[in-house]
């Protein structure tokens, strides 16, 4: 059994991985932190979370680290680099925030607004794209988990751009996201009365930070600049991300190299050619769903993903790089079923 510490366990992430740990055969939480709700257990915090037998939350200055082998780090951005700074050099860390996920550091000053403040721990990190970077994240420290947009975007281009099969300049990333990826904190948009019945984009132009993974990500791939239009909306659900994407290449070629990809990937579907996913087909779990179709202008395509973005998106893709980590099957923990409807 691996010993597991959960920091920032009162967010949504937090409690998404200690609903997907709560049942590993090889892993044991043993410590939660909590910055405001610090004292409360975590069944008064998350009530659905209150049959199980859990630690209380507690400031990550309380945690002993000693006995901990695997630490989860689902703190806001710009927290876990001096978190992570002060831990045991003894420690595998999975971080979730957005810290680590940019290599170059003026690309991070960039898109997050300042300097990064762990620049040798920057360097270390590996990004987390576990399909992609697998034997990477074996061997890693400290792994960087994706935006889960990002992750949605490159599911349906990483293999297109690899192939050639694309125009790399004609990309348009048209995505929806459920309101559980914005987090937990109070916001006045993100009120039923101001969000419920109603969609609308946000991070118009090219303003979303998850920009910089695209930039980072299909550049290395291509070898050259590839800059991507994205465009994100906000949905009034709870949960899922559906990205449709809009490329130049034939349609065929588009869904060989999509199933050639993922042929022998555990948690990405490719549904038949012409049908296309849905997030309700995917909710609570750690799947992709992938589909083709043919657009009537010929020569163009639509390729649409859709995943859970606390599950595949963030705390599942996070397990599922731990199980890596610690040499267990990759799958442990994370063949749950889709919750429907």
């Amino acid at each position: 059994m691996y010993n597991i510490a959960i920091l920032g366990a009162s967010g949504y992430t937090g409690a998404e991985l200690v609903r997907l740990i709560a049942t590993h055969p090889r892993m044991r939480i043993t410590a939660l932190s909590a910055d405001r709700k610090a004292g409360q257990t975590m069944g008064a915090v998350f009530p659905h979370l209150r049959h199980l037998d859990l630690p209380a939350l507690v400031k990550i200055d309380d945690i002993d680290f000693g006995g901990v082998d695997l630490v989860f780090c689902a703190l806001p951005h710009a927290t876990s680099q001096s978190v992570i700074a002060a831990l045991p050099k003894s420690v595998k860390i999975v971080d979730l925030s957005a810290d680590f996920r940019l290599r170059d550091p003026e690309a991070y000053a960039k898109w997050y607004g300042g300097p990064h403040a762990a620049l040798d721990l920057q360097a270390e990190a590996v990004y987390g794209l576990t399909e992609f970077y697998r034997e990477q994240i074996r061997d890693a420290r400290l792994v960087a988990g994706t935006g889960c947009n990002a992750a949605t975007g490159q599911y349906a281009l990483r293999p297109l751009i690899a192939a050639g099969v694309i125009d790399l300049d004609e990309i348009i990333i048209d995505l929806k996201t459920g309101v559980s990826g914005a987090g937990r904190s109070l916001k006045e948009n993100l009120l039923h009365a101001e969000l419920s019945e109603g969609a609308h984009a946000y991070a118009v132009g090219g303003m979303h930070r998850h920009l910089g993974e695209f930039d980072q990500e299909f550049s290395a791939l291509a070898g050259r600049e590839i800059k991507v239009q994205f465009t994100p909306h906000l949905l009034p659900a709870n949960r899922g991300i559906l990205a449709t994407v809009y490329v130049k290449g034939e349609a065929t070629e588009i869904y060989d190299a999509l199933a050639d990809a993922y042929e022998d990937e555990p948690f990405v579907v490719m549904l038949p050619e012409g049908e296309h996913p849905s997030t309700r087909h995917v909710r609570g779990s750690n799947f992709v769903h992938i589909g083709v179709v043919r657009d009537r202008i010929p020569g163009r395509a639509v390729v649409i993903a859709a995943l859970d973005n606390l599950t595949k998106g963030s705390s599942g893709q996070a397990l599922q790089n731990a199980n890596l980590m610690l040499d267990i099957e990759e799958t442990t923990g994370l063949m749950m079923t889709p919750v429907f409807p």
